[in-house]
């Protein structure tokens, strides 16, 4: 990288091109970059190249370059999966409209989403593709395998293999209702002097807060498994995401247990079981034990499982349902800084927490839901073919 850059450019293929900024770069350091890699595509490609925007939407990334697509999701975490069909979708069209087009994928932040696109549109392509785009496949393989693979994270990956399951057929949609009832930790996190923790749950539905439980105190002598709760059990349709905090009582601060993402079509039977190494935050975390796992347990209906008495808790763990602490309250996923930092609500800043409680890990998560706005008659929204009508159908159609 030359001296006064911040960015790494990459051509995947000859014509799919990977342009990312580091998340530390500043906003000067990256304006001027993006003015040079602009003047460089429009001197190498004219009008012919067409930029994926992976991270927020940017007014001056648009102006620099009319044809852009905004398709960002939170920085870190795994996109809607209508959403990376709908990016592969665009890809596919965009090149083969002509010999001369080319892809640009652009992302300020983590290169991982870049990592998602990519490995997706391999899978994509594979239904498709001839012998003559075979050596691209292959640099596309390598691109994600020495470059991105290891940036990952276990959602990312997780929502890739679902997109590749569905492309094969080993894998079913499954569009039957699906009602969370417990979020079963086994193995207790250290969080505390006790050697426990005292978590409680944030449940989202395309990145929208639908549930947040009550938090648990669980007594110093667990240190086997506890069970959180969900009363009413909660409908759930779609991509979701379950948030575990930690409640510091003393400090009056929170902390990420753990985080995970799916897909509800992808559920088939009554449990899911995460491993420490399926879990965002704490796959890396000694204070989650390496034995722990997370369990979800799902029904058809919102009646109490029959039973359900085995996931009742000992003695040793109370609930505090009643807490009106705004840091509960406080949903991560909004209040978001023209800068892309999260920052707290009035609220918290009043009652006298930092600005920035958590580790910066998200940029907006506004970008990853809403119209999907195409940037040229070029690039039309056709309908998904073939195999991937039904994953559309389910995401964007059900009722």
């Amino acid at each position: 990288m030359e001296e006064g850059y911040e960015l790494d450019l990459t051509y995947i293929t000859e014509r799919i091109i990977a342009v990312s900024f580091p998340r530390a770069c500043s906003e000067g350091t990256y304006l001027h970059n993006l003015q040079d890699v602009t003047r460089m595509l429009k001197s190498k490609h004219a009008d012919n190249y067409l930029v994926i925007n992976l991270s927020e939407k940017r007014y001056d990334l648009t102006k620099m370059n009319p044809k852009t697509m905004d398709m960002g999701w939170p920085d870190l975490h795994a996109p809607p999966l209508d959403k990376i069909c709908t990016i592969c979708k665009a890809m596919e069209n965009w090149l083969n409209a002509d010999p001369q087009h080319v892809v640009v994928i652009h992302c300020r932040g983590g290169k991982g989403r870049i990592g998602v696109i990519i490995s997706s549109y391999v899978h994509f392509t594979n239904i498709s593709a001839s012998a003559e785009q075979a050596l691209d496949r292959f640099a596309m393989r390598k691109f994600h395998d020495d470059k991105v693979s290891a940036l990952m994270t276990p959602s990312q990956k997780r929502y890739v293999w679902i997109l590749y399951s569905l492309l094969t057929g080993s894998m079913k949609m499954n569009a039957s209702p699906l009602f969370l009832h417990y979020v079963v930790l086994h193995g207790i996190p250290n969080f505390d002097s006790n050697g426990v923790c005292q978590p409680y749950l944030k449940v989202y539905q395309g990145m929208q807060a639908v549930y947040t439980s009550g938090i648990y105190h669980i007594g110093p002598g667990n240190k086997s498994r506890v069970c959180l709760a969900l009363e009413p059990a909660q409908l759930l349709k779609g991509d979701i995401m379950i948030k575990c905090y930690h409640k510091n009582v003393h400090t009056s601060s929170r902390e990420v247990i753990f985080r995970l993402q799916f897909h509800t079509g992808t559920v088939h039977g009554s449990s899911l079981v995460f491993q420490k190494e399926d879990l965002e935050n704490a796959n890396k975390d000694p204070r989650f034990p390496d034995y722990g796992k997370i369990e979800l347990v799902f029904s058809g209906s919102p009646e109490k499982i029959q039973g359900c008495e085995r996931w009742r808790n000992g003695p040793d763990v109370t609930v505090d349902y009643n807490t009106a602490d705004p840091l509960i309250r406080w949903d991560s996923y909004e209040n978001i800084t023209s800068d892309g930092k999260r920052s707290l609500p009035l609220s918290l800043r009043v009652c006298g927490y930092p600005s920035h409680s958590e580790p910066r890990s998200c940029t907006t998560a506004r970008a990853s839901v809403g119209a999907v706005r195409s940037p040229t008659d070029a690039v039309p929204e056709t309908p998904h073919p073939s195999i991937l009508s039904h994953v559309i159908k389910y995401t964007w159609k059900l009722p």
